[in-house]
């Protein structure tokens, strides 16, 4: 039995991940060269605009700064942790981290309902999408079950999930600790690299193309020039 978990294991978080990696960077390439036209969110703002907007926006404000932890936690883990090292500013990060992942949770959970309840959206919902929402879903769900359950998760994601990561970069896998982990952690690895394998075959490779330049360009001026009489008309 020892021996299953410890292939499953080697399986899991040292050979998946090569695997999902592979398909996220072949995948996203292939389509952007032979279905350039489908890259991008494939929005369903134009069908109803309301529940749209109190659902995507607090989910996008939740998800980004959930991943931007994350990406912090695994680029710097020693500043991550000295940052960490006082209590006061510790307490404020998980307590932050954690509304955050609630915020998201939530927010994604009205865009699930809004596909269910809308005959409009619900009919432009591929079974891709229901997927990816079921793995999102999944993913969330975990993060913030482990936030409550399993306190302090900033810090022992830059001690023991970053150099984990770091490891898979080198070309040198170490799962020593990530085998340690409770479920609900691998859990929440292992369906996280399930969603980069699927992200080519996604609305989520809107990502890679968003438009940044928006944020940096200088100010349009709109101009009516018809009569209003006329345009009315």
């Amino acid at each position: 039995m020892t021996t299953f978990a410890n292939y499953l294991d080697t399986v899991l978080f040292a050979v998946f991940p090569y695997v999902a990696m592979v398909l996220f960077l072949v995948g996203t390439i292939h389509r952007y060269r032979s279905e350039s036209f489908t890259y991008s969110s494939l929005s369903s703002q134009l069908l109803e605009n309301k529940q749209h907007f109190w659902a995507v926006v607090p989910f996008h404000y939740g998800i980004i700064t959930v991943l931007t932890g994350h990406i912090v936690a695994f680029l710097i883990p020693r500043q991550f942790l000295l940052f960490n090292s006082k209590p006061l500013r510790l307490y404020i990060l998980e307590v932050s981290a954690l509304i955050f992942g609630i915020t998201t949770l939530v927010s994604l959970l009205a865009i699930i309902a809004r596909r269910f309840t809308d005959p409009r959206v619900r009919v432009v919902t591929t079974k891709a999408d229901w997927f990816l929402y079921g793995m999102l879903l999944l993913q969330v769900f975990c993060g913030v079950y482990v936030a409550i359950f399993y306190r302090w998760g900033s810090a022992w994601f830059a001690a023991s999930a970053s150099p984990y990561l770091w490891s898979l970069l080198k070309l040198r896998p170490e799962i020593a600790v990530i085998a340690a982990m409770p479920f609900a952690v691998k859990l929440h690895i292992v369906n996280a690299w399930l969603v980069i394998a699927f992200f080519p075959f996604t609305r989520l490779v809107h990502i890679l193309v968003v438009p940044n330049q928006y944020l940096f360009r200088k100010r349009q001026v709109v101009r009516w020039y018809r009569r209003p009489q006329m345009a009315r008309s």
